[in-house]
């Protein structure tokens, strides 16, 4: 840069000569005072000039500095890929050599393994010639019949070997074909069994409704199973649609909600959600006037009204296939007809025998023991002693005090032992159902949990508020864990966790 500017101040001076030829030239024809002005002027144009060769010059110098540099760095990344290129070709060297050494003592253990080899196959040799020369000492049908003897004994072993591997073999299949049929068996007969004593059908009046039962993209059959916890069945059987549930409530109330909407004929989510809760209001008192019908059919017009829900509550109740409110009242028939053979109060008898059973009404939803929770509903309702007696002492948890109290207990025993009065099966099955809800329900954030499919699937209903989508997917896996842990059951449940947020405004 220093030579660039040495340049331009030659070039400057020389322009100065110049200059000053021009003003001896000029000095013959002007004035003193005009030849100053005229040599302040050339002057000040010189340096102006200087000055603009000399940023020029400076100029140029920062440019090819600023080309070197760029060059510099240009040559510098060449010589940086360069180096990881050899770098990579020498690992890519390192990795051969690894590679051939390994083939090398590959080849040199496989040299040494056929040498060895080789010395077996002489040993054998040498060993087979020893025998042929002591067979060639024996006759012709002697060296047979050792050379018949050693391949039975050969073939012995190698039948037997091969024999313990085929009976190996078999019993490994056929302990998994077992428990293939088995599980399949038992599979097949839940769903028999719940079609038989768990659905209901209805009627349509045409083949038509079944596509708006179903809804677009299936949003009215879903909306309706979630809200009244049943399975819709709806096969190619024309103009009937079953409904699937172990709970007897859960199906009346399915059936009344789904005959409405069909003679309604407006099916959509809305309108189904509205008739649901609109028949779920009416069942209650339904079952509150069935109770009430019962007591005043068996005479017992002295019973507090606030039983009547839980009497009429019981006919949608079963034990071991029994209708509870049939069982119930078939035993105050029993025991009343009995008691008056016997002189004793028949009225006492009929009361005992309606309410032995009333806890049941309720313990599936409570827990815990239905004679328990029978004493505190009927103490809470003001019922006499020999009543109280009855529920604990029909099933031996206290001695019977009363005579009426024992021809309960005789009753009960009638009711349940006649033929077809209960299938021990369903009543096992309906409680494994009844646990499967109860395990669900335990969860926090659970809003509802329905058991469907013959208990092959629960379908659980979270509070949005408290669980998110994330939260969701993790109580799935949860509860799937906890019904593997403490339920027994055949093949496999499926888990399906339902999380719906509701966002309501109204138009004023």
């Amino acid at each position: 840069m220093e030579a660039v500017v040495a340049g331009a101040l030659v070039v400057g001076i020389a322009g100065g000569f110049g200059l000053a030829f021009i003003l001896l030239k000029r000095t013959a024809s002007l004035s003193r005072e005009a030849i100053e002005r005229e040599r302040e002027s050339l002057l000040k144009e010189a340096k102006e000039r200087a000055e603009a060769i000399v940023k020029e010059a400076e100029r140029r110098a920062e440019s090819i500095v600023a080309s070197a540099e760029e060059r510099r760095k240009e040559f510098e990344e060449t010589l940086r890929s360069k180096e990881e290129q050899i770098d990579k070709k020498w690992e890519v060297i390192e990795r051969r050599e690894e590679e051939l050494l390994r083939r090398e003592r590959e080849l040199l253990e496989a040299e040494r393994r056929l040498k060895e080899e080789r010395e077996e196959v002489e040993r054998l040799k040498e060993k087979e010639l020893k025998e042929l020369e002591r067979i060639a000492g024996l006759t012709a049908e002697e060296a047979k019949e050792e050379l018949m003897r050693k391949v039975e004994e050969e073939a012995k072993v190698e039948a037997v070997k091969l024999m313990r591997r085929i009976e190996e073999e078999a019993r490994e299949k056929a302990e998994i074909e077992a428990k293939r049929i088995i599980t399949t068996a038992v599979q097949r007969l839940s769903p028999q069994i719940a079609i038989n004593y768990t659905t209901t059908s209805v009627e349509l009046p045409s083949n038509d409704f079944k596509g708006r039962i179903i809804g677009r993209e299936g949003r009215n059959i879903r909306t309706f199973e979630i809200l009244t916890g049943v399975d819709l069945i709806i096969d190619d059987t024309p103009d009937i649609v079953t409904i699937s549930s172990f709970d007897p409530l859960r199906r009346e109330i399915a059936k009344e909600a789904l005959e409405r909407l069909i003679q309604d004929g407006r099916i959509h989510p809305a309108r189904i959600e509205e008739v649901v809760d609109e028949v779920k209001r009416e069942m209650d008192e339904k079952i509150r006037k069935m109770g009430e019908e019962t007591v005043f059919e068996l005479g017992l017009h002295d019973i507090n009204p606030g039983l009547y829900y839980y009497i009429g509550k019981l006919y949608f109740r079963t034990s071991y296939s029994q209708n509870v409110l049939l069982h119930s009242k078939e035993v105050a028939y029993l025991a009343g007809m009995m008691a008056e053979e016997l002189g004793l109060d028949a009225k006492l008898a009929r009361r005992a025998g309606l309410l032995h059973d009333i806890g049941k009404s309720i313990s599936h939803e409570l827990g815990g023991s239905h004679t328990d929770i029978g004493v505190e509903l009927c103490k809470k309702y003001g019922e006499p002693d020999p009543v109280i007696n009855a529920i604990k002492a029909h099933h031996e948890e206290e001695p019977v005090r009363y005579p009426e109290v024992a021809l309960v207990c005789a009753a009960d025993a009638l009711s349940a032992a006649r033929p077809g009065a209960r299938r021990e099966t369903l009543e096992v099955y309906l409680r494994r159902l009844e646990k499967l809800e109860e395990i669900v329900k335990s969860f926090k954030g659970v809003a509802n949990a329905y058991a469907v499919q013959a208990g092959r699937e629960v379908r659980v209903i979270v509070d949005p508020e408290e669980i998110s989508d994330e939260e969701a997917y993790l109580l799935s896996k949860e509860i799937a864990k906890k019904i593997e842990e403490e339920l027994d059951y055949p093949g496999q449940i499926k888990v399906v966790v339902i999380r719906e947020l509701r966002h309501v405004e109204y138009a004023k």
